[in-house]
C-alpha cells in the first residue's frame, strides 16, 4: 500500500504544501489530566505544530530475509542516508529511504547481550562514529555495538536506583523506552516509560549521560523529572520514545492504551534545561521545590485526519495504532522538522506496522 495521498479540500483534506502554515504551540500544563489541544478542522493538521504528510502499511506483516519485519520499539536515522529501525524482538533493521513510500528492508542483524541471549530492546541511537546505542529495558541497559550491529562492545552504567526491583525501584517493562543524543554529541538522554516505586504515577525519570573527553564513554549526569498526562478515561500514560529537536530540546511521545477504546499518542516539546537535577530526591510524591521538566503538547495524533486509515482493532481514529518509533529525518527553514514515526504491531492480528511522515513546527522557545 501507498502512502496515501492527502485529499482535495472538498473532502475536507488540503495539500499537504497548504497545511505548513502554523500559528503556534499548544500549551500543556503539567499535572492537568486529560488536556487536549481543541481539534483543527483544516485537513492535513492534527495541530497549530503539527502536520500529517501521509502514512504507509507497505512493510505490515511482511518478512526479509526470514526474518519478520515488525515489532519496531525505535528508529534511528544515520550518515548514509538510510535508516535504522529496532525490533523489540532483538532485531537491528537498515532500511532504505527516509519517507513512508520508501521505507524498505536492506539488511537484518540480530542483536544479543553478553551471554549471547536475546535483548528486549526499545530505543536506538546511532552515536556520531557510527556505533549503536540500543537500551533493553529488562534490566535496564543501554548497550554499544558496532557500526554493523552485530558486535558488543560495551555497556553505559545506570543508577541504581533505575534498576528492576528488587535491585532498584523500577517495574520490568517500564524503563528505558526512548534515547536520544543532543546535536553536540556530548549528552545522552533515556526516557523511562513509567514511573518509579515511591514516586507519583504520573512522574517518570529522564536520565542523562555526558560524554568523557573524545571518546565514545559517557559517564553518568543529570537526572530530570518528567510528568506525563492522563488520557480522556483517567489511564495514565507512559513516555515511549523521545528525540533530540535540534536545539537542546526533545520531542516525547506519550502513549496510552484503553481496551474496547485503543489508543492515545500525544506529541510534546519538552525543555530540560531549567529542570532540576532529581538524581538524589527518593521520593517524587508531593516533593517541594522540583521544577519539572517543561513540557509543551504541540498535537493529539487522535486529531490529525485519517486519511483513509483503516484499524483492525477500536481506535478513537482509525490512523492510531501502537507509535512506539520516532526520528527526526530532517530540518527545514522556520523551525520545522520532518519526522518520521512506527507503530509497533507486537507480531499480532489486531495491530498494524503503520510508517506515519509528519512536519512539526517547533515553537520558539
Amino acid at each position: 500500500m501507498r502512502m496515501k495521498a492527502l485529499l482535495a479540500a472538498s473532502s475536507a483534506v488540503l495539500t499537504a504544501a497548504a497545511c505548513l502554515t502554523a500559528a503556534g504551540p499548544v500549551q500543556a500544563h503539567a499535572g492537568r489530566a486529560g488536556h487536549r489541544p481543541a481539534p483543527v478542522a483544516a485537513a492535513g493538521r492534527c495541530s497549530d505544530s503539527v502536520t500529517l504528510d501521509g502514512f504507509s502499511d507497505a512493510l505490515d506483516k511482511t518478512t526479509f530475509q526470514g526474518a519478520f519485519v515488525g515489532n519496531f520499539s525505535a528508529l534511528a536515522p544515520d550518515a548514509h542516508g538510510t535508516l535504522d529501525a529496532l525490533s523489540d524482538r532483538s532485531a537491528l533493521f537498515t532500511l532504505s529511504g527516509r519517507t513512508p513510500d520508501d521505507v524498505r528492508p536492506q539488511k537484518v542483524v540480530p542483536l544479543a547481550d553478553e551471554k549471547g541471549q536475546p535483548l528486549d530492546s526499545e530505543a536506538l541511537v546511532v552515536d556520531r562514529d557510527g556505533t549503536r546505542l540500543v537500551t533493553s529495558e529488562v534490566e535496564p541497559s543501554i548497550r554499544r555495538y558496532s557500526r554493523d550491529g552485530g558486535t558488543l562492545l560495551g555497556s553505559l552504567p545506570v543508577p541504581r536506583e533505575l534498576r528492576v526491583a528488587p535491585a532498584g525501584r523500577a517495574t520490568g517493562n517500564l524503563t528505558f523506552e526512548g534515547l536520544a543524543l543532543q546535536p553536540d554529541g556530548r549528552t545522552l538522554v533515556a526516557s523511562m516509560e513509567g514511573a518509579l516505586a515511591g514516586d507519583d504515577p504520573t512522574t517518570v525519570r529522564f536520565q542523562t549521560w555526558r560524554r568523557v573527553g573524545s571518546g565514545r564513554d559517557f559517564r553518568l549526569g543529570p537526572q530530570y523529572a518528567y510528568r506525563v498526562d492522563t488520557d480522556a478515561h483517567g489511564t495514565v500514560l507512559g513516555v515511549s520514545e523521545s528525540a533530540a529537536a535540534g536545539d537542546g530540546r526533545l520531542l516525547v511521545l506519550e502513549r496510552g492504551f484503553t481496551s474496547g477504546v485503543g489508543n492515545t499518542i500525544r506529541l510534546y516539546l519538552a525543555d530540560p534545561s531549567r529542570a532540576t537535577d532529581v538524581s538524589g530526591v527518593t521520593d517524587l510524591t508531593g516533593h517541594q521545590g522540583v521544577r519539572f521538566v517543561r513540557r509543551t503538547l504541540l498535537a493529539d495524533v487522535g486529531d490529525c485526519p485519517s486519511l483513509g486509515a483503516t484499524a483492525k482493532q477500536p481506535q478513537p481514529n482509525p490512523l492510531l495504532d501502537n507509535i512506539e518509533g520516532m526520528a527526526v529525518t530532517g530540518h527545514e527553514p522556520g523551525g520545522r522538522l520532518r519526522l518520521l514515526m512506527v507503530s509497533d504491531d507486537n507480531q499480532g492480528a489486531t495491530q498494524t506496522t503503520r510508517f506515519y511522515a509528519l512536519t512539526v513546527r517547533l515553537p520558539r522557545r
